[in-house]
């Protein structure tokens, strides 16, 4: 009981903190995703010195700047939005280009070890948290004045609750009629009913919601089309992050939140399915 109420809570002041970030302004919608980047990407190299040892050999200078270089990207995926004179998304790009440039050398000078493999790490870390997080950002920042989408936070709130429906329908869906496994070395408990259910429940959901009510903020089919790209890819990212910590010998990538595990563990869905989404936007929608 005591376990349910501390889910419960967590699960309640997490989704008050999502949405306030995402829906009160573009600059709480950056520093909400900007903390998400910076907590996320400790657990992901977290995970990597536990999956390879050598990873514990870097010194001070590129454990700490992979995470500056990373503060940066972001930023820089803000382009003209914040700022006067200079933005941040100006001071972002120096700052990114400047860490790109140094790291490899910072490594050679100050790592008792060089080793191209460990920047390899630090690199697939970006690409794998950062970017993706930059690219939502760039999605509410987008301009949407020629098209009938109101408001920017709508397509990037849209994907958020498209990877939650289809979570929740593949794990109501697989309760029920799931027997047999999906990708059992990675995620056990997963079945095949259950993927396809939530997948086929969430396109649905979308469709008839988009189809009904949603026409006048986004074409329906774009509805479907957002739904799809949720669930498809969403799921690839949970298997991803499902089978960096099964090699990590972890259960959770973090315990910041309560019953609830870490920040990856939250937004790895979203990690894999952002990009995704944004092509969708840019070479479709808009």
């Amino acid at each position: 009981m005591k376990t349910f109420i501390t889910r419960t809570v967590t699960a309640l002041f997490f989704v008050a903190i999502m949405l306030g970030g995402i829906l009160w302004s573009e600059l709480s919608f950056f520093l909400l995703f900007f903390l998400i980047n910076f907590f996320a990407l400790q657990e992901y190299f977290k995970l990597v010195r536990n999956i390879d040892a050598d990873y514990n050999d870097i010194s001070p200078w590129h454990r700490y700047g992979v995470l500056v270089g990373g503060c940066a990207i972001l930023m820089a995926f803000t382009g003209s939005h914040f700022g006067g004179d200079v933005s941040i998304g100006e001071v972002g790009f120096v700052f990114s280009v400047i860490f790109i440039l140094i790291l490899p050398l910072g490594e050679i000078l100050m790592s008792r070890v060089f080793s191209l493999k460990t920047i390899g790490y630090s690199l697939l870390g970006l690409l794998y948290v950062t970017v993706p997080l930059g690219l939502l950002v760039a999605l509410r920042l987008e301009d949407y004045s020629a098209t009938p989408v109101p408001v920017g936070y709508l397509i990037p709130l849209l994907l958020i609750i498209f990877i939650w429906i289809n979570d929740t329908m593949a794990y109501i869906t697989g309760s029920l009629i799931g027997r047999t496994p999906f990708f059992p070395s990675i995620s056990p408990k997963k079945t095949i009913e259950g993927t396809v259910g939530g997948m086929i429940l969430a396109v649905a959901a979308a469709g008839i919601f988009g189809y009904f009510w949603g026409n006048e903020w986004l074409a329906w089919p774009h509805w479907v089309a957002l739904a799809a790209i949720a669930a498809i890819f969403g799921t690839a990212g949970d298997l991803l992050e499902s089978r960096l910590k099964r090699l990590a010998g972890v259960k959770d990538s973090g315990n910041i939140m309560p019953g609830h595990g870490g920040f990856l563990d939250r937004f790895d869905s979203l990690l894999v399915a952002a990009p995704f989404a944004w092509i969708y936007v840019n070479f479709v929608v808009l």
